[in-house]
């Protein structure tokens, strides 16, 4: 006959599930995580970039893909978003994950796993799977990761709230920026203005200025020409009493 004894879970599924609802019980600072629908055993975080960090207002996406025989053997541990720490789509070498099954401590779930890579993330300890790059370029790759994230289906599938979110963030710069074109464009129009008036002016203060000099030259005396016309004057007037003084004195004779 055979046996109406339910069938035992497999341990790894029912230690996922455990972990799940204690994981939306008491929510992670930071971090939100969530297995696929049809594998519980890959799940997929989101690691929100922590204030006074290199990593602020970035989110970060990535993966862990669980053995069956967890709770006794470690995670693999992938980071899917570019971040300037850890390098994308590359098994981590961390304490916690698959790389070192001597460390690993079968009491530890999902909540601690993510714990630790959040840790480690802000940390600067080179290992395999990190990189090194600079706090612009981390800055850099925390304002990309936004539209990043979005365009990945199983991002935007697992994560609707965070979408959301990002979504609403990208709006507001969206929006802070328009105000700022904005206002430079009125700097630049009420800088135009003056100018023009300032040039008119200018013309004007030209035209001024032309009509002064036309007229200090029209008002100074030409010397040289009234001198000339002078001497000609005294000439004629010798001359005609030098004619007028010889017809007297013929007259006279």
């Amino acid at each position: 006959m055979a046996s109406t004894k339910p069938r035992k879970q497999p341990t790894a599924i029912s230690r996922m599930r455990q972990d799940y609802m204690r994981l939306k019980r008491d929510p992670l600072p930071y971090i939100t995580a969530e297995p696929l629908p049809n594998n519980i055993l890959e799940w997929h975080y989101v690691v929100k970039g922590p204030a006074n960090t290199p990593y602020y207002g970035g989110y970060y996406h990535g993966t862990l893909l669980f053995p069956r025989e967890f709770p006794f053997k470690p995670p693999s541990i992938y980071m899917l978003t570019p971040n300037g720490r850890f390098k994308t789509n590359t098994r981590l070498c961390l304490s916690i994950s698959d790389f070192h099954p001597d460390t690993w401590n079968p009491t530890w779930c999902v909540g601690t796993i993510l714990t630790g890579l959040l840790s480690f993330m802000l940390e600067s300890t080179p290992t395999l799977g990190s990189i090194e790059t600079t706090t612009y370029e981390k800055q850099s790759y925390a304002r990309k990761s936004l539209e990043y994230n979005l365009k990945d289906p199983i991002f935007r599938e697992l994560f609707p709230e965070v979408c959301e979110e990002i979504n609403k963030l990208l709006e507001d710069e969206k929006q802070k920026l328009a105000l700022l074109n904005g206002e430079l464009n009125r700097k630049s129009v009420n800088n135009v203005i003056p100018a023009t008036n300032n040039e008119n002016s200018s013309n004007g203060a030209q035209h001024v200025k032309s009509d002064e000099c036309e007229n200090k030259r029209k008002s100074i005396i030409n010397w040289p020409g009234l001198y000339s016309n002078l001497v000609i004057g005294i000439s004629f007037s010798i001359f005609a009493l030098v004619v007028n003084y010889v017809i007297k004195n013929l007259n006279q004779e």
